[in-house]
């Protein structure tokens, strides 16, 4: 038997050399030949940020109310057991590594991605469980994403912009369509984003799925107090033909920080809604739930002073969300970004957002075949007119030297990938001392 550890080091290459190969007739067979036959409700959820969000606030509030659940999400920051989750905690090796020899030997000669046998495998472990519901984070678009295999009773999309151009597409239309494509016909399709894409409300509209949009269909208000109202209210269509209305007052601030979680938890909230009927839920679990959703990395303020955020926001749309979240921030002195990024983001798109919230950069690069190495990092800050740049040999050392730089009335904020705020939970033991690579 191989461990977890071997058989990872195995999937990276096994298909097509690690490159992200896009299409259901290969996983979709294998899905055929294993039985994964959900019988629980099954929530898919995808958009271009936010989706990590919302499967955290659903996981959370169907497991306060009780029900039993499974969560796959992608990536995962540091172990890969993160990715299927069962009533919020990761599953544990043994368990991986039997499904994955369960879907090698239903494979036979059909070549599996990475994240194709993730999905499987998330699918398998789920019903070998008996979850009460399933819950699926698309990991890369959605038409031709291996979640989309899997029939969901609610698909959900959270947000649409552009990111993985080279899959998606180069318009915001084109990203829709491909983000539509986890819809189906006779369901509920949520969308946090309104107006939509046109391309996403046709293509419901040409399969019969029922689209329901943030602010016409669902709603939210603040109110005092720390508090704020969501309202279901959809607008037409036959789903909803017995006239549901429904408010749910007097919530709490979700646990998740930013001003952009309240959409997210509502998007959360309309998908319960969806389901209320195979799922009941009171409006104690959904209080209970938005208040011990954790989803790290996002947005994450941690005790304890020097401020400190760690967000893994790595395109425009996430860093525009990000600097409203800045902004929300108390007056800091000293403002350090600890960043890198991959060369395959838009690095331009994101500097040109958030720069003006920083008096100082960190900078290092990502040991990795997409990182950008040091000259091109300076480059890019450069071009931005950003003048005061600390460069380092690797991002733990510009984390340790920016709080040994900082004083408790300094901010510091570590972004720009999923790798970045890895490797800075690695040595989240504020140190002193200087670590400078130059």
């Amino acid at each position: 038997m191989k461990s977890l550890g071997e058989w990872l080091s195995h999937l990276e290459m096994a298909h097509s050399n690690g490159v992200i190969d896009m299409g259901l007739e290969r996983v979709g067979e294998v899905r055929r030949r294993m039985a994964l036959q959900p019988e629980c409700p099954v929530i898919v959820v995808g958009g271009t940020n936010g989706k990590g969000s919302v499967c955290a606030f659903l996981t959370h509030i169907y497991k306060e109310a009780g029900f039993k659940t499974g969560t796959l999400t992608s990536p995962h920051l540091l172990r890969y057991n993160e990715r299927i989750a069962v009533n919020g905690g990761p599953v544990p090796d043994e368990a991986i590594t039997a499904s994955f020899e369960r879907i090698e030997a239903a494979r036979g000669d059909i070549s599996l991605t990475y994240f194709e046998f993730n999905t499987l495998a998330a699918v398998d472990i789920f019903l070998r469980e008996h979850v009460d519901v399933m819950i699926l984070e698309v990991g890369l678009g959605g038409r031709l994403d291996a979640v989309n295999v899997f029939d969901g009773d609610v698909a959900a999309v959270t947000s649409i912009d552009l990111d993985h151009q080279a899959f998606l597409g180069d318009t915001v239309e084109q990203v829709g369509f491909e983000k539509a494509g986890i819809f189906r016909a006779g369901k509920p399709a949520v969308c946090g984003q309104n107006p939509p894409p046109q391309s996403l409300a046709a293509h419901a509209a040409d399969i019969g799925a029922q689209l329901l949009l943030a602010k016409r269909d669902f709603s939210f208000g603040k109110l005092e107090n720390q508090q704020w109202s969501f309202r279901f209210h959809p607008e037409h269509g036959t789903l909803f033909s017995d006239g549901l209305k429904r408010n749910r007052n007097a919530l709490p601030m979700p646990a998740l920080r930013g001003g952009y979680q309240l959409g997210n938890a509502s998007v959360a909230l309309a998908v319960v809604e969806c389901l209320g009927d195979r799922l009941p839920i009171d409006v104690g679990a959904i209080k209970r739930g938005l208040l011990s959703a954790e989803n790290p990395g996002r947005f994450q303020v941690l005790p304890g002073r020097p401020l400190t955020v760690w967000d893994v926001g790595h395109n425009p749309h996430a860093a525009r969300a990000m600097r409203q979240s800045l902004i929300g921030l108390p007056f800091a002195q000293k403002r350090t970004a600890v960043f890198s990024m991959l060369a395959d983001k838009d690095i331009d798109g994101v500097l040109e957002i958030v720069k003006d919230q920083f008096d100082v950069w960190y900078v290092a690069p990502l040991h990795l075949p997409r990182g950008m190495d040091a000259v091109a990092l300076q480059a890019k800050l450069e071009a931005h007119g950003i003048s005061n740049i600390r460069m380092f040999g690797d991002i733990a050392s510009a984390y340790h030297a920016a709080f040994a730089d900082s004083t408790e009335n300094d901010r510091i904020v570590a972004f720009g990938s999923f790798h970045t705020v890895a490797e800075v939970m690695e040595h989240q033991d504020k140190p002193t001392g200087h670590h400078a690579a130059g």
